[in-house]
């Protein structure tokens, strides 16, 4: 639009050129509990696509893993403060098609070679079965 210009801000991004901002997951969810006052609030879908690289069988994906703790740790404060949050799923369990990315940008916490279709636990699928396991995150 005329007059309108799009200020970038100096914050991490995803491969996705997506900034990553934590806080502003707290401000949706406390602000969807403020406005409506939903009986239940169900987080769909929540991850970032980073550029994965398999390494000696492995992918060591830390990006991820800072990304989902983070926001992980902002549920976790927004439930503290009356947010009823009552279910959290990570996008996605594995990389796939994205609709307007085709197979190029990898979002899965597992990692999926698309000439074999074998599938490897990237970092971050191991650290979020721990999450899980203890319902914490260390």
């Amino acid at each position: 639009p005329m007059g309108v210009k799009i200020m970038g801000r100096d914050l991490p991004k995803t491969e996705m050129g997506w900034e990553i901002y934590p806080e502003g997951f707290y401000k949706i969810l406390k602000g969807v509990q403020d406005e409506y006052n939903p009986k239940e609030v169900y987080v769909t879908e929540n991850g970032a696509a980073f550029d994965d690289k398999v390494e000696n069988n492995a992918v060591h994906d830390q990006k991820r893993i800072d990304y989902l703790k983070e926001h992980i740790s902002q549920a976790h404060k927004a439930i503290g403060d009356g947010v009823k949050l009552k279910g959290y799923f990570v996008w996605s369990l594995m990389d796939n098609f994205e609709w307007a990315q085709g197979y190029s940008k990898r979002f899965g916490i597992t990692y999926v070679d698309y000439k074999t279709q074998k599938r490897i636990l990237k970092d971050s699928a191991k650290w979020y079965a721990n999450v899980i396991s203890k319902n914490a995150v260390e």
